[in-house]
């Protein structure tokens, strides 16, 4: 049975003070609730050792928020799946929207990406989804079907259900325009067929799909009472204990 999922994406903000602070925060928050939900903090890579110490790993996940496409050598800057692991985190987030916008990651690398961070041990959160202009031209089914394909599509079906994948509505982030609780099943449920249709139904049945459109307190419970949607990636409400808690609180 698939498992439900909070994760929270810090993006790149806090230092390391403030972010470990956070993790110590939830963690406290977290202590003596039966929680209906695995939770995962995605932080910078620079807090990821202290906040993986810092919290219990039984009950808070800890995530990078990229990995380097290549294994290890003269990449300055960059930071590999092995490096990550060593820390203690758990899980990495790849292709998401701002990634693939601002630093024109492709298909190509995310399927690198993906295999590296299988290959060390940690479980990917791959993220999916359509700009404005592709939602309202009617292409976001094929869209997300071409993301999932062209970087999932080669793993074994044991690879496969490592990944947790995460839809992205990019049209309803900043823009002032408002997914449904509705739209969200809809494209989830569709995720679902396009991986039943490589992996079989078994798999497909136990993927579970996060939404990662501005889910809050507000909305969180509507959300995830829909059969497909399995959970949330959060942002700018993460930053706080007091937000992100009634999100996980939801299930």
């Amino acid at each position: 049975m698939r498992k439900n999922i909070i994760a929270g994406n810090w993006k790149m903000n806090t230092t390391l003070p403030e972010g470990l602070a956070l993790a110590k925060g939830l963690n406290k928050a977290l202590e003596g609730k039966s929680l209906k939900c695995d939770v995962v903090i995605g932080t910078p890579f620079t807090h990821l050792a202290g906040v993986a110490a810092a919290v219990d790993t039984a009950r808070i996940g800890v995530a990078a928020q990229n990995c380097a496409d290549r294994d290890k050598g003269a990449y300055t800057g960059e930071v590999s799946a092995a490096m990550i692991a060593s820390t203690g985190a758990g899980y990495v987030i790849l292709g998401h929207s701002e990634r693939r916008q601002y630093y024109h990651e492709t298909a190509a690398t995310l399927k690198a990406k993906v295999a590296l961070a299988l290959a060390n041990g940690l479980k990917p959160i791959f993220c999916v989804g359509e700009v404005l202009e592709e939602r309202e031209a009617g292409k976001h089914f094929d869209i997300v079907d071409q993301q999932v394909r062209d970087s999932l599509f080669d793993l074994t079906p044991e690879d496969f259900s490592r990944i947790v994948i995460a839809y992205e509505p990019v049209w309803a982030i900043g823009t002032g325009k408002t997914a449904t609780a509705d739209q969200a099943q809809e494209i989830h449920a569709h995720i679902r067929r396009t991986i039943a249709s490589r992996y079989g139904e078994a798999i497909a049945a136990d993927t579970t799909i996060l939404y990662g459109g501005s889910m809050n307190a507000d909305n969180a419970r509507d959300l995830v009472a829909r059969p497909d949607v399995d959970g949330g990636l959060i942002g700018g409400a993460s930053l706080s204990v007091e937000k992100f808690l009634p999100i996980v609180e939801a299930f």
